[in-house]
């Protein structure tokens, strides 16, 4: 038993890390990882749920709960910050809590985000399918119901779109970091000019009656949630916390940072920046226009409102450009899913295969390609509400590792672990509030969503302690070999 504790709670050296992903080419800059950020935080979610949690949960205080939901990202972005300027490795959470609590703690870490990122890309192509269907249903074309919704609802097989989407996104991002960040920077202007037409065309169509009341009177929903006052607010928070989880995509990604000390920290803290002030925007004039209870049950809600008000070719417009914008945050959340699946592999903890870098692009292909096929068949036949709280499950158990980790790792730097180029503010008050905010956001996720985050975590625990332990082990004993035969070939 002794020996099992001391393998589980093994700390890494950060110094292996460093040398295996040195494979990997460091050519992103803080533009880069801006884009990047923005393109996953601002995407599906920013175009469907402010409508969704206002007729669901929180009516007009949709924007509260944008806003309370966005304070608890910032405060665990501000940790993710230092960690990913002290340790640019791929992976984020799941290397970095490797290395300050050991081995067991990195995988739980790294499991729980992996449901983040297998769900993520399928929650993202799903909505982007549901606002394509919604851009060309005006022009007389609708594809059947066992072709556009998922086998989980009623008449529904396969949603064909969803499965499209992540394919073309899979093709895109194996054709090398550095054609990949110039197609996300694009798309990112062209999604933020589109969220931008739509607060000031939007503005114009406001009704003040809408808001009132801003807080509806509490109740419970039919299905047991809340809905008005605070209980509705604190629900929405539940549900709109996904919309902020893109930073981990910048960290996921720290390998392939230039300056890592400097980029890592300006792109994860101003890409939540400009995401929170465009979700605030949205919500409120989005809730503004129409009474919230319109936007019950509606995919893509931002289109019906402007075509609603009398827009339609704006609203074309502007769901063009959110339609192809949305390519975005998929191209960030297969990149960064592709490279924690990487980091498992690199380290034995899942198949070798997956932690092999292809030699003509220097990416990790049998990553990319394993979640595609996972993301499709999620997306393919999964329905979008489904979906959107079992993303923030799995990521705030991930938030809560690095919250508490600062404080480990402030005891590390400047020794065996880089000093970093940003630290948390207020140390140590800020990273003790990032935890328990997180844990007060997991807490008020709905009882499905803990209980499938529950069969999440012991499908992990098997799959550790039946496979990942012990080849770990294995690779570790071959990597040692392999450095004293190289040593001794020095010798001779």
């Amino acid at each position: 038993m002794g020996n099992l504790f001391k393998r589980m709670n093994r700390k890494e050296d950060p110094k292996v890390y460093e040398n295996k992903d040195a494979k990997m080419v460091r050519s992103m800059t803080t533009k880069d990882f801006l884009a990047l950020g923005v393109g996953t935080i601002v995407s599906t979610a920013i175009f469907t749920l402010p409508g969704i949690v206002a007729a669901n949960n929180a009516g007009p205080a949709v924007t509260i709960s944008f806003l309370l939901a966005a304070i608890v990202a910032g405060l665990v972005a501000l940790g993710y910050a230092e960690m990913a300027s002290a340790m640019p490795f791929a992976g984020s959470a799941y290397s970095w809590i490797n290395v300050i609590f050991g081995e067991f703690w990195g995988w739980v870490a790294g499991w729980a985000l992996l449901a983040e990122y297998f769900i993520a890309v399928a929650f993202v192509a799903a909505g982007l399918s549901a606002n394509f269907r919604g851009l060309i249903a005006p022009l007389g074309i609708n594809f059947p119901t066992a072709l556009s919704t998922p086998i989980s609802s009623p008449g529904g097989f396969i949603d064909i779109t969803t499965v499209v989407i992540i394919l073309i996104v899979a093709f895109l991002i194996t054709r090398g970091d550095s054609k990949t960040t110039k197609i996300e920077n694009v798309l990112v202007i062209l999604k933020v000019l589109a969220v931008l037409v739509f607060i000031f065309v939007g503005l114009s169509a406001i009704h003040i009656q809408n808001y009132i009341p801003f807080v509806p009177a509490p109740h419970t929903n039919p299905d047991g949630t809340a809905f008005g006052g605070f209980g509705g607010i604190y629900a929405g928070v539940s549900v709109i916390f996904l919309s902020y989880i893109g930073f981990d995509s910048i960290a996921a990604n720290s390998a392939e940072a230039k300056d890592p000390q400097k980029t890592m920290p300006r792109g994860i803290i101003g890409s939540l920046v400009i995401a929170v002030t465009l979700f605030v925007a949205v919500s409120l004039v989005l809730v503004g226009m129409f009474k919230y209870t319109n936007y019950a049950n509606n995919a893509e809600p931002v289109g019906w409102a402007l075509r609603q008000s009398g827009h339609p070719y704006v609203a074309s417009g502007v769901q063009i450009v959110a339609v192809v914008g949305m390519f975005t945050a998929l191209i960030g959340m297969m990149m960064a899913g592709s490279r924690l699946l990487y980091s498992f592999g690199r380290d034995g903890m899942l198949p070798k295969f997956l932690g092999k870098v292809d030699k003509k692009h220097h990416l990790p292909v049998n990553a990319i390609l394993t979640i595609t096929v996972i993301s499709v068949l999620i997306g393919a036949f999964l329905t979008f509400n489904f979906l959107s709280q079992l993303i923030s499950a799995g990521t705030l158990i991930a938030f809560m590792f690095v919250s508490i980790g600062i404080y480990p790792l402030r005891k590390r730097e400047g020794k065996d672990i880089n000093m970093p180029g940003f630290k948390m503010p207020f140390f140590p008050v800020l990273p003790a509030l990032g935890f328990l905010a997180s844990l007060a956001v997991f807490w008020g996720l709905d009882a499905d969503a803990k209980l499938y985050a529950l069969i999440w975590f012991i499908i992990g625990m098997i799959v550790y302690f039946v496979y990942g332990m012990h080849n770990r082990a294995k690779t570790q004993a071959a990597e040692l070999r392999d450095k004293n035969n190289d040593f001794d070939n020095k010798i001779e």
